[in-house]
């Protein structure tokens, strides 16, 4: 019998809101520092404000200067619009995660 693959969460980094940018065609984008492992674009995010989630979602996109790019390392500045949330504040911390197989104890 095929069994579902037991997933697991998998913490990929966290950036830390620097600035929050207003869009000229509305919304807003969190100006972000990478501070460990990396941002990955397909990642699920969590918004944490003061140690407690308040928003989980995916980003909308994720820039470096004016470039779309795929992920962000640590120690590197990038932009992070969030898909249907721009209540961004400084300080927030946005933490990347991802669903890992977990492989089958033989």
């Amino acid at each position: 019998a095929q069994t579902e693959p037991e997933m697991k969460e998998e913490v990929v980094g966290h950036a830390e809101v620097r600035a929050v940018f207003k869009l000229p065609k509305g919304g807003k984008v969190a100006g972000c520092m990478v501070t460990d492992g990396k941002i990955v674009r397909n990642a699920e995010i969590r918004v944490l404000r003061g140690g407690e989630e308040i928003w989980s979602g995916r980003i909308d996109s994720l820039k470096r200067f004016k470039d779309d790019v795929r992920e962000v390392a640590a120690g590197y500045e990038c932009g992070i619009k969030l898909a249907g949330f721009d209540d961004y504040q400084e300080g927030d911390v946005l933490e990347a995660v991802r669903q890992v197989e977990v492989a089958e104890a033989q």
